[in-house]
């Protein structure tokens, strides 16, 4: 079983290693390469509609599970207690569901945060604007 350790950091380091999840509290983000050997930099933003990381005083766990689709690897794992766990691959179409779904859950997490906006101008078909 393939694992990964962990480095809680103030400032996620510009030169990454290899096996290592990178967690900045201060920033909001874990960061990794990916563990498929590809090397791509893997970004996990952690927020109430993003991922959560666990600490149990020995190892880590992220959550939800990590899927690299933007990368030609297209990887998609886990990390629970600091093992990596494969996930099978997506079709397309899987992905293009699991963007929709995430897009719509950070809009409606964004929207309990949102400070009323002043109301938009309306343009009325003679050309005048109107308040909604």
């Amino acid at each position: 079983m393939q694992t990964i350790s962990h480095r809680f950091v103030e400032q996620v380091p510009a030169g990454k290693e290899p096996g290592i999840l990178y967690i900045s509290l201060e920033f909001g983000v874990a960061t990794h390469l990916c563990p498929c050997g590809c090397e791509s930099v893997v970004v996990t933003r952690l927020a109430p509609s993003g991922w959560s990381v666990i600490f149990d005083g020995e190892t880590v766990t992220l959550d939800p599970s990590i899927g690299n689709w933007s990368q030609p690897c297209k990887s998609h794992y886990w990390i629970r207690n600091n093992q990596i766990l494969w996930a099978r691959t997506f079709s397309d179409r899987e992905i293009e569901l699991v963007r929709w779904r995430d897009e719509r859950d950070h809009r409606a997490a964004g929207k309990w945060n949102r400070k009323k906006e002043a109301p938009r101008k309306k343009k009325r078909k003679n050309g005048k604007a109107r308040r909604r």
